[in-house]
């Protein structure tokens, strides 16, 4: 009798193992940072492409010993100081005081680094839009609403919340990356929140329109808006004459500061595992981010896995008649053109391209784009994959058909591609497995797969480890299965030889 592979033992002690090492190193000797002009040698922790990126790079970069790491959101620079990874990180104050409020072990220390201003973003040409806008956001300065929702949000004087008002009608489509609190979050019920929000729909009720929100990486905004996918942006873009080359801005909505935090804090704070585990899961439901990321995962990845499979047989099936007869040479030329493209670039540059360029003036569904993108990237590699695996069968099986008076195509079909497609399964499993893990990108383009909605989780509970954590075990757990399918496969067809 076969022993059953017990899987779920092994990935509850590989969980817990992550558990346990997630603090190792945290003790190492580091670089202590208590004033600016300590940040001269130390490994600093920045958000790319926010001021504090840009201030740490013209400041210290040159300087001996400085180690700038760029992270691409604010709460993985926390997780690496929290770590002992980094020394400092610099970030904007008051997200750095909402992520100390939920980490007593950090602190941030008293000197502001850059006085800033926040302003929304536009694609260059929009003068129209950004000047209704402004008319906006000065008439809730001008009676009062934008300082009480600062009150609430900012200075947490007061419990005043706008509703909006406009929910018909035309609609602004504003690009935000919902994980820079107290600006941009998630609360309980999944529901997008902040002083940004409050104010988009104050000053869009000003201007008699629908608000469509799009969570989507923060170095992605910019492009965005760019190409029209989103009419503005917002998500603590400070004012800087280098960002007016390429972008517009409105008029400035609040004035902030870069500050540093440091590990340091009160460390009595301490919860437990069972804490973090009801924290990042139970309550409020927030597992629910998971299952909904993973349904957007499947999703894609079935698809794509059939546009992979059709389109990536159509180019081999041109290879092999070129390499066999001759035949089909422009299409061939096509075929390789294609082929070294796609494999020679990243498939998130694609990703982009096909979302931000090719689909610029289209609006269309992000699952679709997806599916396309992902599809488009995976049938390159099917192509050789099938492609290796029809010229690996003996050229006397063609020749055996040729004399038996069969079509080119009908010993192909009846005689190799059966053969082929033993010889090559293991390859295309593995292609399937990586185009499965590929689509963790899709957070790019505002899609919230598995491996975004841990990241929401993240931004709730300012946690790393518990919710990637639990994404790495879903990926690993999609992984193992298919493994498993395959090889009980490739076991039926090796019966079949016998």
């Amino acid at each position: 009798m076969k022993k059953k592979r017990l899987y779920l033992p092994v990935l509850l002690a590989a969980f817990t193992l992550m558990t346990a090492f997630s603090g190792c190193g945290s003790d190492k000797k580091s670089h202590i940072v208590k004033q600016a002009s300590d940040l001269a040698g130390a490994k600093i922790g920045v958000q790319v492409g926010t001021t504090g990126d840009a201030y740490v790079t013209e400041n210290f970069e040159k300087k001996k010993g400085t180690d700038i790491q760029r992270y691409d959101k604010g709460a993985d620079a926390v997780q690496a100081l929290k770590q002992g990874k980094i020394d400092t990180v610099v970030i904007d104050d008051q997200v750095a005081k909402a992520f100390a409020e939920k980490n007593p072990e950090l602190s941030i220390l008293d000197e502001d680094l850059v006085v800033e201003q926040y302003a929304t973003v536009f694609a260059k040409g929009k003068d129209e839009l950004r000047d209704k806008f402004n008319k906006g956001l000065a008439a809730i300065k001008a009676n009062g609403t934008l300082d009480k929702i600062t009150d609430t949000w900012i200075k947490g004087e007061g419990d005043y919340h706008y509703k909006k008002k406009v929910t018909t009608g035309d609609k602004l489509v504003v690009a935000s990356s919902i994980d820079f609190p107290p600006y941009e979050s998630f609360d309980g019920e999944g529901n997008i929140v902040g002083f940004d929000v409050e104010m988009l729909y104050a000053v869009t009720d000003q201007m008699g329109v629908a608000v469509e929100i799009q969570n989507i990486q923060f170095d992605s905004i910019i492009a965005a808006v760019d190409a029209g996918k989103a009419d503005i942006g917002v998500s603590g873009f400070t004012i800087t004459e280098d960002r007016k080359k390429s972008i517009d801005f409105s008029e400035s909505y609040i004035d902030t500061a870069q500050v540093m935090m440091v590990k340091g804090g009160n460390t009595a704070g301490a919860v437990s595992f069972k804490e973090k585990f009801h924290n990042n899961f139970i309550k409020d439901g927030r597992w629910h981010y998971l299952v909904r990321g993973l349904g957007y995962t499947l999703l894609i990845t079935f698809f794509a896995v059939i546009v992979g499979i059709l389109f990536g047989f159509l180019l081999a099936v041109i290879r092999v008649a070129y390499d066999k007869n001759g035949s089909l040479p422009v299409l061939n030329c096509i075929a390789k053109l294609y082929l070294t493209i796609v494999r020679g670039t990243p498939v998130m540059v694609q990703l982009l391209i096909i979302y931000y360029v090719v689909f610029a003036s289209v609006n269309i569904s992000k699952v679709f784009v997806a599916i396309v993108a992902f599809g488009l990237n995976s049938a390159a590699y099917v192509a050789e994959i099938i492609r290796s695996g029809i010229m690996s069968i003996d050229d006397g099986q063609f020749e055996a058909g040729k004399s038996l008076g069969l079509k080119f195509h009908t010993v192909m079909i009846y005689v190799i591609l059966p053969q082929a497609f033993k010889n090559v399964l293991p390859a295309l499993a593995n292609e399937f497995i990586s185009l499965l893990k590929e689509t963790s990108i899709s957070g790019y383009i505002g899609l919230s797969d598995l491996t975004r909605g841990g990241q929401t989780i993240q931004s709730l509970t300012y946690d790393a480890l518990l919710p990637l954590g639990a994404v790495a075990i879903v990926y690993l757990v999609l992984v193992v299965g298919l493994s498993t399918l395959v090889g009980k496969l490739e076991r039926g067809l090796k019966k079949n030889e016998r």
